[in-house]
C-alpha cells in the first residue's frame, strides 16, 4: 500500500530530501548561471509523493536539453556518460544508479495514421499539456531561487490523494493521438491501484480500435509490464471491459464465458486463469513463469467436448496449447528463444504434478516428471501449486499438502538418480563400436530400452548398469559385441 505525503511541510520535507542528490544541486546552479528555466518532471515526481524509489529521472529544461545534459556531465566528471539521440534532441546521462534524461521544452502534434507526433520547442505548459496523464504532469523546479516548487496545472496531486487515472487534456484526444496511452492507462492502474476516472475510462473504449496503429512489440512490452504487477488481473480485467483485449490478446479474450448442457457447467477458464496468474505472482519475479500460469489453458476452447456421461472434457488441452505458444509469441513479437521454449515446455507438463497427486507417487513416475521437466521442474511444481482454485478449502489444502509429498519425492529420487537433464550413460557411438554395426534402427531400440529401464528403476542410471544392459538387449535383437 502507498503511502501519500500529506501536509505541505512534508511535502517540503520530503522535496528538500530527495532533491538533494548532487545531480540536482549541479543542474541548479548550471540553470542558474544560464538564467534557463528547469524542471524534474514525470514519474520521478509522482514516485517521491507515492513514496515509492525511482531511478529514472526525466528533466525538462526551456532550451536545448542535449546542451544542458553535456554541460552536468562535464560538471560532475560523467563526459563519457552521455548518450545523445539527436534525432529526438534528447540526452540519457547515467550517473550512479540513476538514468537521468534531458529534454528541450516541446509541444506535439499528431497526424491520424501515426502515433509518431509532429514537435516544436515550447514552454513548461506546453509539454505538461503533452503528458499522458495528470499524475505524470506534476513538476518540480530546479532553478536556485525557486527550487523545488511545485507547478501542477491539472491537480494531479489531488488525482494521487483521490487514487485516480485522468488524462490532462481531453481524454478521446490523448488516446486518439497515442493509443499507446490506452495500455499506459491501464497499466499505471493496476500497477498503483488507482482507479480510472469515468470519462478516460469511457475514452478507452470508444478508442480502442485506434490500437491497431500501435506496434507488436510496444504492445508486448505494456503486457510485459502488467504481468509483473503484483495483482495482473486487475489489468486484464481492465483490458477486457474495455475492448482492447479482444483485439490485441484474442486467444486470451476466447477463454471467457461458461457455457452450461443439461445442467452442466464448466468454470470460466478466463477467470480461472486470472486467478492463476494471480496466484503464482506471490511465490515469482519470472516473467517467463508468469506467462506460463496466463496461458497454462490456452487451448481449452479448442479442445472443449461435451459428453453426456462425462459433462465437459478439454482431452489434450496441455499439446494443443504448448503448440499455441509459438503462434501466440510470434504474433505478439514476444523472443522465439529459449524463453518460448521453457514456457511451452510448463504448458505442456502443467497437468503432470496434479496426476501424480491424484495416484500412488511412483519412483518410475517421478523419475519420468524429472526426466520431461529438468531444471524446470520447481517451476513446473509451482505453476501446478498455484493452479489450485477450487472454493473449497479443504480441497485446497489437500491438493496442497500432497504436492508438498510429491516435492519430496522429487528431492529423494534426484539426489538417488540424478535424473535432472539427463544424459544418457552410452551413447550411440558406443553402441555401434560395441555390436560393430552402422547407424540404423537398432541403434535408437536399444538407447530407448536403456532409457525407459532406467526410468523404470530397472537398472541404475550409471555406465556399468548401462552397458551391461546394452550388451543384453543387444542380444536380444540379434547382435553380439565383436571383440573389445
Amino acid at each position: 500500500m502507498f503511502f501519500i505525503l500529506k501536509s505541505i511541510t512534508e511535502k517540503a520535507k520530503a522535496m528538500k530530501e530527495h532533491l538533494n542528490n548532487r545531480i540536482f544541486s549541479v543542474i541548479s546552479e548550471i540553470v542558474g548561471r544560464s538564467g534557463q528555466e528547469c524542471y524534474v518532471i514525470g514519474g520521478f515526481v509522482r514516485d517521491l509523493f507515492l513514496n515509492r524509489p525511482s531511478k529514472d529521472i526525466d528533466i525538462v529544461v526551456i532550451g536545448s536539453g542535449i546542451e544542458l545534459a553535456e554541460k552536468v556531465a562535464r560538471q560532475t566528471g560523467q563526459k563519457g556518460c552521455v548518450t545523445v539521440f539527436r534525432n529526438f534532441g534528447t540526452a540519457m546521462l547515467r550517473f550512479e544508479d540513476m538514468e537521468i534524461e534531458f529534454v528541450g521544452a516541446r509541444r506535439e502534434s499528431y497526424q491520424r495514421n501515426s502515433r509518431k507526433p509532429i514537435v516544436e520547442n515550447g514552454s513548461l505548459q506546453d509539454d505538461q499539456n503533452r503528458r499522458d496523464f495528470t499524475i505524470n504532469a506534476l513538476a518540480l523546479s530546479l532553478r536556485p531561487e525557486n527550487f523545488g516548487e511545485l507547478v501542477d496545472p491539472f491537480g494531479g496531486m489531488d488525482d494521487l490523494k483521490n487514487r485516480i487515472i485522468k488524462t490532462p487534456l481531453d481524454p478521446g484526444i490523448t488516446f486518439s493521438d497515442d493509443p499507446l496511452r490506452m495500455l499506459r492507462c491501464i497499466r499505471f492502474a493496476c500497477r498503483l491501484n488507482f482507479i480510472v476516472e469515468e470519462r478516460t475510462f469511457a475514452a478507452l473504449h470508444e478508442n480502442r480500435e485506434r490500437i491497431e496503429i500501435i506496434s507488436k512489440e510496444r504492445i508486448s512490452e505494456e503486457l510485459n509490464k502488467i504481468l509483473m504487477t503484483d495483482k495482473p488481473s486487475v489489468g486484464f480485467l481492465m483490458l477486457d471491459k474495455c475492448g482492447l483485449l479482444e483485439l490485441i490478446f484474442p486467444e486470451l479474450y476466447q477463454m471467457k464465458g461458461i457455457e452450461r448442457r443439461e445442467g452442466k457447467a464448466h468454470k470460466d477458464n478466463f477467470l480461472h486463469s486470472l486467478q492463476v496468474l494471480d496466484n503464482i505472482c506471490g511465490k515469482t519475479d519470472n516473467l517467463w513463469l508468469r506467462w506460463a500460469a496466463l496461458l497454462h489453458d490456452i487451448a481449452k476452447p479448442k479442445t472443449k467436448k461435451y459428453h453426456k456421461v462425462h459433462g465437459w472434457t478439454f482431452h489434450g488441452h496441455e499439446l494443443a496449447g504448448s503448440k499455441m505458444v509459438t503462434g501466440i509469441f510470434n504474433d505478439l513479437k514476444l523472443p522465439l528463444n529459449q524463453h518460448m521454449k521453457y514456457v511451452q515446455k510448463l504448458v505442456m507438463l502443467h497437468l503432470r504434478p496434479i496426476s501424480l497427486v491424484e495416484e500412488i507417487v511412483t519412483d518410475s513416475a517421478v523419475r519420468r516428471l524429472l526426466f520431461d521437466a529438468g531444471d524446470d521442474v520447481d517451476d513446473l511444481m509451482t505453476l501446478a501449486e498455484a493452479d489450485i482454485t477450487s472454493g473449497n478449502p479443504e480441497k485446497v489444502e489437500r491438493f496442497l499438502k500432497n504436492f508438498a509429498l510429491v516435492r519430496e519425492k522429487l528431492k529423494e529420487v534426484e539426489e538417488k538418480d540424478s535424473l535432472r537433464n539427463w544424459q544418457p550413460p552410452v551413447s550411440g557411438e558406443l553402441i555401434m563400436e560395441t555390436f560393430g554395426i552402422a547407424p540404423c534402427r537398432e541403434v535408437g531400440m536399444i538407447k530407448n530400452a536403456i532409457r525407459e529401464a532406467i526410468l523404470d528403476g530397472i537398472i541404475e542410471n550409471n555406465f556399468d548398469a548401462a552397458y551391461k544392459f546394452m550388451i543384453e538387449t543387444g542380444r536380444g535383437l540379434g547382435l553380439e559385441p565383436g571383440e573389445q
